[in-house]
């Protein structure tokens, strides 16, 4: 729940300071060297120092309605229904600042004057498509996933640098099988709220890396992944967030999904690729190696197992740890040892 109300804030936050650089910049482009053609008048610095108070007020509510969207919208919304929603939200916050301001300044003209006084249009418009950029933008992110953007902008990794991370590869058991039964309109949309579900793995500071078929590939840095857990917790926070739906799982599929999980740890390289689509990507034998692992969990009867390597980073309570021997993985020269992971 910190995790959660962490991210939440950091919603909030971006949209403060994106909507306050904003309107401080409307205000000195607007006010500096020029004269309003309104019956309110403002000096270039109280502008400002209104701009930043009006900063906190919009980015809060913004951020606030970004929030509820993404929590009770995204699965039921196309993203151009989501837009035709955020410019319907922004037109009804107009209005409503605007029947604020005019309770405020506009006592000697009627409302409508006061509305559509010269100049307004362009301040609204402006309002306006803040609002949209900032929602782009906050798609673009979700897109992304984590921090990419952020670091594609940066070019922190345009050239090739190491980290030691930790991988999961979740795996959906019996796809072959679901894939024949639902066909394939109705396979897609059990894969779509599967992996809509597996966002719960935020509040275990996952990063979700992939989606590739009926697989998803997660990561974290090691200090994230180790702290509380957080690698294996989000496993089994996934699966109790799949068991929580299962009537709808049941009505819509006649099936509950059951996922398998790999868990590896290791030094890899994370690099910038693409011309024309850029994404951060990791590359390395540790990744492999946990794919080979995930594949491992039918022949052993496991749902998670991990290296030997990992377990011996990770605190015991919690979970408990069954060596299933010295395995060998296919395509590795050499044999590793697997544990399968239980909570209590």
């Amino acid at each position: 729940m910190k995790l959660q109300n962490k991210q939440k804030w950091q919603i909030i936050r971006q949209y403060i300071v994106g909507w306050s650089l904003a309107l401080v910049f409307f205000s000195v482009v607007r006010g500096e060297g020029t004269q309003e053609l309104g019956s309110v008048q403002f000096e270039v610095w109280k502008s400002i120092l209104i701009s930043l108070v009006g900063g906190v007020i919009f980015g809060a509510i913004s951020g606030y309605a970004q929030i509820l969207t993404e929590e009770h919208g995204y699965q039921k919304m196309s993203l151009r229904g989501l837009l035709v929603l955020r410019i319907i939200y922004v037109l009804l916050f107009l209005i409503t600042m605007v029947s604020l301001a005019y309770l405020i300044f506009g006592e000697e003209i009627t409302y409508l004057e006061f509305a559509f006084e010269p100049g307004s249009f362009a301040i609204y418009l402006y309002i306006v498509s803040v609002d949209i950029f900032m929602f782009g933008l906050r798609q673009v992110k979700l897109y992304f996933g984590g921090n990419n953007l952020w670091q594609l902008f940066s070019g922190r990794f345009y050239t090739p640098r190491e980290e030691e991370r930790i991988f999961m590869f979740l795996d959906l058991q019996s796809s072959t099988a679901h894939a024949e039964r639902l066909g394939h309109i109705q396979y897609s949309k059990l894969i779509q709220d599967c992996f809509n579900d597996l966002g719960i793995v935020a509040e275990n500071e996952a990063d979700i890396y992939q989606y590739v078929g009926d697989e998803a590939i997660l990561t974290w840095k090691l200090k994230a992944g180790l702290k509380s857990q957080n690698c294996l917790r989000a496993f089994f926070n996934f699966k109790q967030q799949l068991l929580k739906r299962k009537d709808y799982y049941t009505q819509n599929y006649n099936c509950l999904p059951h996922f398998k999980g790999g868990l590896h740890v290791g030094i890899v390289t994370v690099t910038e690729v693409g011309k024309y689509k850029k994404e951060i990507a990791y590359h390395g034998d540790t990744i492999n190696t946990a794919a080979r692992i995930q594949g491992q969990c039918n022949a052993l009867q496991q749902e998670l197992l991990i290296s030997e390597s990992l377990k011996g980073l990770l605190e015991d309570n919690g979970f408990t740890f069954k060596q299933m021997g010295n395995i060998a993985l296919k395509g590795k020269e050499r044999s590793i040892v697997l544990y399968g992971v239980k909570v209590g």
